[in-house]
């Protein structure tokens, strides 16, 4: 299988290319901590994702758990990316709308991982 084809890589993957849209409104003072910050998770679960797609089930599961943690702390500060009006609401219920989805997507893959 082409880790590349897995969809909660094609989604995780859209997740990155949107927020590096929002970057170009985001305050410079912001841009440099907090947000920079959700990109560094950002990349650290696209990372997990294509890890875990090449492991054998053992470590995956591993993998797989800790990309879900990335995933819970990313919720957090995107939500605080909100509270300190560094992105607007519009943007913030699109963004939780995708990390919605993703983690239901890593929550089956963790799931059939278990079974």
């Amino acid at each position: 299988m082409n880790e590349f084809d897995i969809p909660i890589f094609r989604k995780t993957y859209d997740l990155y290319k949107l927020f590096h849209e929002y970057r170009k409104v985001v305050p410079k003072y912001d841009r440099f901590t907090i947000f920079e910050r959700c990109e560094h998770l950002i990349l650290d679960v696209i990372e997990g994702i294509l890890q875990a797609s090449s492991e054998k089930k053992p470590e995956k599961l591993s993998t797989l758990e800790k990309c879900s943690l990335k995933l819970n702390m990313l919720r957090v500060f995107i939500r605080l990316t909100k509270d300190t009006k560094s992105i607007d609401t519009k943007k913030y219920i699109v963004l939780e709308g995708i990390v919605d989805e993703i983690g239901r997507m890593l929550g089956g893959w963790i799931r059939a991982t278990k079974s």
